[in-house]
Parts: C-alpha cells; structure tokens; sequence
C-alpha cells in the first residue's frame, strides 16, 4: 500500500498506558499535563471518601484502590456481581475486578472525562478467538513495541462506539507496516475490490467510512476468509501458517528491537528531523499530484477526442477519395458512401456513449442498494433489556389490582417500586443509546430513497409474480453486464484505430504534400476488411448501447428493487417503534420522577369533599333562614334579597367545589392506570372503584336540595322532571324511584350508555351526572335541557321540511349506529325522544335505566301518530335487537313526510298504500327495505343508501 504524506498539525503525540489485544490500546495525550494534579487530588481525598453503598450508576466517575500498587485511581463500573465490581480505570484503559470496600465516591471536581483514550489501527480487525494462541502472540507483540512508549497518530476516522481509528508511526516507522504478527486481519479496500456494487459507489454519500464489519453482506461473502494472514500474502500455494508466522514474528520483533535502541538517544532530535522530511515528502507529493491529475484529465478527454478525429478523418477520406482514381476492385463511390455511412454512426455512438456516461437506473438500485445495507441502523441492544424490564413491571401492577387485603397490598406495593426502580435504569439506558443514534437523518434519508426509487423504475413494474433474488445476485449479473459492453466498446475502439490508421496513410498518400514511401498497394491493402470491421463493430456497440432490457433483466431488476423497497419499510418500520418507543418512556419516566419522594395521595380530594360538606351546611342553614323570614308576619323584603344572593354564591360555590371534585377523581383513576392500583385499597372512603364503575358518571357529593329547581309537569307523565342550572347550564333532572337491587342495575345500564355516548359524542344526548337522593329513594340522571327540541314539539308547531328531515335523521341513523356498536339496543326511539338542534342537526335521546328492552319496547309512546313503533317481530314475543330500533326509525320518517298516514303496516298491500303516498324514489325504496323488506337495513347500512348520500350533519 502506498504510504500517503501525513500534515503534521493533523499529528498527535501518546504515550501508551495499556495494550487490548494485537491492534488495540489505550493512550494519553503527552500535552495534558493534569494527570498530576488528578493523582494529587485522589491522594487526599480517597483516604477518607466514603465507601459506594448500593447500586453503582454507570455514568459516575468512582475511586478505586489498585491492587498491584494500592494506590487510587479513577474509575467507572462496567459490571456488578453481588458485592464484586468489574471497573474501567478511565485514566489508563485496564480493568480489574474489586469489592465493594476498594470503591470509594468521588467529589465533583473529580467527575470529569478520562485521559486515556482508545485507538484502533485503521483498516484492521482482530481474530475474535481470544482463547487462541494466535491472538496472545499478537498481543503480546505489540505491547513489547509500544508500551509506555509515545508514539504519533495520525486519526482517520471515529467508530459508533467511540473508539478512535488511527494511523501510528514511531519515529520515522509506520506501526502497522511493521505489524505483520499474528491475530491481524488487514481490511482495506484493493483497487477493484468494490467493483461488484458498481461504480458509482465511489459517489455515495458517507456517513461513516465502510469498514468491512460495516459492508454489505454481498460484499463480505465474496472475501474468502483465512484467519490471521494479511489479505494481500495470502495465495493458493501458500506455506503452513505457523511457520510463516513464527519467522515474520522473529524478523519483525529484531528489526524493531534494533530501530527502538537507535531512537533511545535523541527522541526528540529525530521527531523535528522526521518532520521536515514529512514537510519534503509532502512538497514531492503536491507536485506528483498535479502530474497525475493532468495526465487523468488528459485520458479522461482522450476518447471523446479520439471519436471526433476519427470523424473528421473519415471526412477527409470522402474528400481524399474524390480527387484519387482507385483500382476496379475498390470503386471510389462505393468506399465514399461506405464512410459516409460510417461517419453517421460514429456520431451516434459518441451521443449514445455520452447520454451513457450518466447514471442509469441499474445503477441508482445500485447506489441505493448500499445505502440500505451499509448504513443501516440496528435495533438497540438495550430495548430487549427494556421490554423484560416492562414485562415485570406490568406483572407487579397486575399483582397489585388482584390483591385483597392491606397486608398484601404493603409487600406487593414494595416489590413494586424495585420493579420500577429497575425499570427507570433500563428506561436511561435505552434513551441514552437512542439519543446517540441518527434515526431523523436515517429515516429521512430512506424516505429519499425509497421515492426515488419508486419515481425511477415504476417503467419496470412487472404483473406477474417473480422469483425474489438476492442482492449478491443481481450484483454479479449487473457486473456482467458492465464487462460486455466494455468489451464491446473496446473492439469498437480498436476497430475505429485501425480505420483512423489507414485514414493517415491514405492521406499521405492522396495528398502528395510531403515525402512518403507508401504506394497504392499500401492504401489498399485490407481496406475491405478494415471497413467491414469498423462497421460491425460500430453495429454491435450501436444495437448494445440501445436495447431495451430483455424480460431476464427486466425480473432481475424488479426483484432487486422489491428486495430493497421491503428492507426499507422493515428498518423505516423498526425506527418508528423505536422513535414512538423513546416518547412514551421519556414521557414515563416524567411522570414517575414527580412520585419518586411518596405515592400520591387522596388528601385533596378529602379536603374538597371536607369543603364541600361545609357548604352544604352552609346552603341549608341560609334556606332555612330564607324560608323563616318568608314565613314572618311582617315581610323584610331586603334581607330575604340579601340571604337568597348568599344562596346563589353559596350554591355556585358548591358547585365549583363538587366540580373540583369530579377532577381529582379523574386524576386518581389516571393514577390507577398508570402505575399506582394499590390507591382504592389505600383510600377506601373514597370509593374510587364507584367512580370508576359508573364510568365518571356517579356524584355522591350531589344531593336534590342542592338545586334550585322546578318542576316541568307538561312532560312528567310517567316520572318527575326537574328543569334547573348548574354550573351555568340549563339542565333536565329525571327521576327515578329505586331501591337497592335496581339501583345497582340502573348504574350498570346508565354507564354502559355513557361509554357508547362518548364514542359519538354528537348524535346521542349526554349524561352529565348521576346521583342518589339522601333524603328520598329516588336516583336522579342529569341531562341537557333541549327546549322545545323533540320532534313531536316541533311537528306540532312548525313542521321540518324535506331537506330538513333528511338531515335530522341522518343524525339519528349515526347515533342508532353508535349505540348498536356498542351492543345496544335503544328500545325506546319515538318522536318524544328524538331531538332536532337547531332544526338540522339529530340526536337519539336516553333512556329508562331502570327498565329492560323488553319493557321499554311496549311502553305506550311507542306510536308517531297512527304509526305503531313496534316491530313485528317483537309482537311475536321476540326480544329487541338493533332491527327493531331500525324499524322504529322507519316509522318516524315515514311519520315525518306523511303525518296523516293511517295504513296499516302490516297488511298484504302495504307496498300498494306506499306507492299512492307519492313518496320520492330514494326516499320509497328506503322505507320500504326498513318496513316492508324481510332483510332489514341495518344503521350502517342505511347511512349508505342514495337517500342519505351527499347530506352532510
């Protein structure tokens, strides 16, 4: 390898501390003059440091008592088994395993980086068979020749784990060309060596220089690997190894021996000495440089010249023809029209030769081919020590929701919080190897690649399905590929030669302008020969450079780009885990780090209901007031106005306290699920489970005398209604006469509406509360209050239009579509409970939660007009089901276009009364697949039908 000329400010004088195996060391930098002031401090402060207790953090700088010496030292803990340590000396590079009693803490001012630092020859590996005796020979080589010596380094590059890859020189020695021991694998890349990938590997942008454990796969299983010999010695009649190495190993130790003595006297002499002559050599290299780059420029203009002189030269040979009389047997016009022909060709190759030399589609799946393999990013080592992290963790939290009594819950709260505790230190692990990774650039970058490559060769999609080919493959035949037409364009070079010679002899020939010997029988010797072979092979290279692929290129250039298209979606897929993996933790441990001085704690939600007690008793003593002043003989107006305005703030204050409330009891429900279900059996009395069953629905705080309410008898035919504020809203308070055993069930209905009302917050009524009277067994359902909002108010007062209906129940259908997702049946859908806002938008009402579908389905307001509600099938003792509530939701719109219909449904010419209604096309065929159809609509369904297409809600 030709040794290149190395800038001596790049240069960077160590002395080695320690010695890794055949090609790696640890050094320090001779100019950092703190190691003495660091051995100082430590001398002081370790004696009396104390000593390390519990688990030792990887990222801190520790004390260590060196056994050899039993002095101190800094260190890092690589390793801990049981109260044995495993440490890096952060200042030297060895390590040695310790007790606990050797380990001491550091103060601040001594948790800065180590001195030492890692190097690598560059272009090296190492056998990976330490046990071998190979790899200790080597090892053992290099720690004779370097250890405790300085030695200059030239840095070339910095691997992924920090390890510096350098060039070594001792004196005017180059370490590496002296290394020729056992346990070295040389890497570097020979001339050709990388031709397999193409030759526009050379441009790819680098994002790391490609070492051999970083090319692709192709590329490593076309080396032959033999084991400790350097790549370049090794042949097919090579000797027996050992032998080899046993006499280079004896040569090399003598001839470094023997240059080691005669640097010993002047170290310093010979380094100035060495640098001039790198300066000298450098001046030789410049000039050589500029030599070669001009003789690269003038062979890379050398065959665009050549294929233009030789056009012009068969020019001259039309005209040198016209003016000289030839033999019979080469008849001037036929030659001139020969070259004629010729000429054109030429200058289609040179136009085809120059559109050539830009980068074909082929090669671009080549480029990106390797970008794909040689820069790829690996899954983190530490996420699989994170997932069995988490998996215990979640085990723990199961463990804690299935315990029954306060004992287990302190044993399994504590082996919890290890459980989290370990899970945080994995957690660190994993974002600090994240953070070091590239992914944003290497996602980005894939994403180019992958739309570049879809762009460039969506001309090669194939229909049918092609056997899948390995990158190797396509490789290989996309270098065959190369050589062909380089062997044509090879004979097509020669050919044109030999034309272009006869051309010159011609020339002088014809022209007579100068003193020549040639004859006639010169110029016309071949020239048949020479111009058919000039022809046939401008023919060759013309038919080569322009067909299209044939069908077995066509494959193989599909298949290597769906090979590469699938590796980019698994590793885009593989760093989007990882990405969205990283936020959720960090976003854990944010959360955790705030619970790390104690658990959370119920005490505001005591606190508030504490409050909340006190006004209560607040309101009901100023009622009490209000109502005896009321009752006085003589009326005082302004104190009654005064007490019922201390009602009002005593009232809204209540409010904003129990809403207060509501809030931490959703904060603690948060809590639960995120790591702390021990809560309910720590704080009983605040029944969190209640809050949690009822769906957040449940407000015990809440009471009938809180509210300021009236009663609305116009629509309190079968249970009282309430109409009152809270918290600035108008509300509807429906009451229900419960008792233990239906109570239960009416909290399990209402919640089980509540979930499905959330997932269609638009279409359904919301329920606000749900409370139980303290002082009667009734159960109240809180709920807006739509005034004058039902459809049978607003039919009887002004009637929906055409356009006005289709959107109102368009609402309906997606609320009855909500509902019945959610397995509901709703059982109880009538004009009554069926809601216009604003005359265009629709929702489904509530319910009776204290009744079963089978009881609210019969229940008398079941009619829209003369229009029963009730399906067919449940007169037959059916249950309901979701066909019925569809039914019911036929009846209403028939109801809605019809009012005054007074046909029966259920008559054998039912499809008879529905075509004299004069009904709209759209608008009949969907009724009669909800009325008449044996297969019934179903919401889904119906929501598609051309009735309802193009109505936004």
């Amino acid at each position: 390898m030709e040794q290149s000329v190395i800038q001596p400010e790049k240069m960077e004088l160590v002395v080695v501390t320690h010695v890794v195996d055949a090609i790696t060391f640890w050094a320090q930098n001779v100019t950092d003059k703190i190691n003495e002031k660091i051995n100082v401090m430590l001398t002081e402060k370790c004696p009396s440091a104390p000593i390390l207790m519990g688990r030792p953090s990887s990222h801190k700088v520790y004390g260590a008592r060196y056994s050899e010496d039993k002095c101190w030292y800094r260190c890092t803990v690589q390793q801990q088994s049981e109260d044995k340590f495993c440490i890096l000396y952060i200042d030297y590079g060895n390590t040695e395993i310790v007790s606990r009693s050797d380990l001491v803490e550091l103060p601040e001012e001594l948790q800065t980086t180590g001195l030492a630092k890692k190097y690598k020859f560059w272009g090296f590996h190492v056998s990976s068979e330490q046990d071998s005796p190979l790899f200790s020979q080597g090892k053992s080589f290099l720690h004779n020749m370097i250890h405790g010596k300085k030695l200059r380094v030239h840095k070339k590059s910095v691997c992924f784990d920090g390890i510096i890859l350098v060039e070594a020189f001792q004196g005017n020695l180059d370490i590496v060309n002296l290394q020729e021991c056992p346990g070295l694998w040389p890497s570097r890349n020979t001339p050709g060596e990388l031709d397999t990938l193409g030759s526009s590997l050379g441009c790819m942008p680098k994002l790391r220089p490609i070492f051999s454990d970083q090319k692709p796969q192709i590329i490593k299983e076309q080396k032959t690997s033999v084991a400790l010999q350097p790549l370049e010695k090794l042949n097919v009649d090579q000797e027996p190894l050992t032998e080899i190495q046993s006499s280079k190993t004896d040569a090399n130790a003598q001839q470094v021996c023997s240059q080691d003595i005669e640097q010993v006297p002047n170290e310093t002499e010979s380094e100035l000495q060495m640098m001039r002559e790198v300066i000298n050599a450098k001046d030789m290299q410049i000039k050589k440089l500029k030599e070669e780059e001009s003789a690269i420029q003038q062979h890379a203009s050398l065959l665009g010249q050549q294929l233009e002189e030789a056009k012009l030269e068969l020019q001259m040979l039309k005209e040198s023809y016209e003016k000289t009389k030839e033999t019979e047997h080469n008849h001037p016009t036929t030659i001139a029209n020969r070259i004629s022909q010729l000429a054109k060709k030429v200058d289609s190759l040179r136009k085809l030769r120059e559109s050539s030399a830009c980068s074909s589609d082929e090669d671009h799946l080549l480029e990106s081919i390797t970008i794909i393999m040689n820069y790829r990013i690996s899954l983190p080592l530490s996420s699989e020590r994170l997932d069995l992290a988490w998996n215990v963790y979640d085990q723990t939290l199961e463990n804690l929701r299935g315990c029954q009594t306060m004992v287990e819950v302190e044993s399994l709260v504590n082996i919890r919080n290890e459980a989290r505790g370990a899970l945080l230190a994995a957690v660190d692990d994993f974002l600090q190897e994240v953070d070091k990774l590239p992914i944003n650039e290497r996602l980005h970058r894939l994403k180019e690649v992958a739309s570049s490559l879809t762009a460039m060769l969506s001309s090669v999609m194939l229909g049918e399905k092609t056997e899948e080919c390995s990158f190797e493959k396509f490789c290989e035949w996309k270098e065959h590929k190369q050589q062909k037409i380089k062997n044509v364009r090879k004979a097509t070079d020669e050919a044109l030669l030999a034309l272009s010679s006869w051309a010159t002899r011609l020339s002088k020939f014809s022209y007579l302008m100068e003193k020549t010997s040639l004859t006639e029988e010169d110029v016309a010797d071949c020239v048949e020969e020479i111009l058919m072979n000039a022809d046939k092979a401008l023919c060759e290279e013309l038919s080569t450079e322009s067909s299209e692929q044939d069908d077995q290129g066509r494959k193989m250039v599909f298949s290597a780009f769906n090979k590469a298209m699938q590796g980019i979606q698994r590793e885009q897929s593989m760093l989007n885990a990882v990405r969205q993996k990283y936020e959720l933790n960090t976003q854990f441990k944010q959360e955790i780090q705030q619970w790390q001085s104690g658990p959370p704690k119920a005490d505001e939600l005591f606190a508030v209901k504490k409050r909340i007690r006190s006004l209560r008793s607040q309101l009901r003593w100023k009622l009490v007031e209000v109502s005896c002043l009321e009752e006085a003989e003589e009326l005082d107006l302004p104190e009654i106005l005064k007490k019922k305005e201390e009602i009002a703030e005593t009232r809204n204050a209540l409010f904003q306290e129990i809403s207060h409330e509501k809030k931490q009891y959703i904060m603690l429900c948060d809590l639960m699920k995120r790591g702390f279900p021990e809560l309910p059996m720590i704080y009983p009395d605040a029944d969190i489970n209640g809050y949690r069953r009822s769906a957040g629905l449940l407000m015990k705080s809440l009471d009938r005398d809180m509210f300021d309410a009236d009663p609305m008898r116009e629509l309190s035919g079968r249970r009282p209604l309430l109409s009152t504020d809270f918290q600035g809203q108008k509300i509807v308070l429906k009451c229900y006469a419960v008792d233990e055993e239906s109570e239960v069930k009416m909290l399990e209905q209402a919640a089980h509406y509540h979930r499905a009302q959330q997932q269609s917050p638009a279409t359904t009524v919301p329920l606000l509360a749900l409370f139980c009277g303290k002082s009667d067994p009734l159960a109240y359902v809180m709920v807006p209050h739509y005034s004058n909002g039902s459809l049978r108010a607003i039919q009887r007062s002004s009637p929906l239009s055409s356009s006005e209906i289709r959107k109102v129940m368009k609402g309906v259908a997606l609320g009855l579509q909500g509902l019945h997702a959610a397995s509901l049946t709703h059982a109880s859908l009538h004009p009554n409970n069926v809601f216009a806002i604003g005359r265009e938008k629709g929702i489904v009402g509530d319910y009776d939660f204290t009744k079963t579908p089978e009881q609210r389905v019969f229940d008398s307001g079941m009619v829209a007009g003369s229009i029963s509600l009730v399906a067919p099938e449940l007169k037959q003792r059916q249950p309901p089901s979701p066909a019925s509530d569809m039914y019911a939701f036929g009846g209403i719109m028939l109801w809605l276009h019809v009012p005054d219909f007074s046909g029966s449904l259920e008559s054998e010419h039912q499809n008879v009364e529905f075509c004299g209604l004069g009904l709209d096309a759209k608008l009949h065929k969907l009724l009669s697949k909800l009325l008449i159809s044996s297969t019934r609509l179903s919401a889904p369904e119906a929501l598609k039908e051309d009735y309802f297409i193009s109505v936004d809600v």
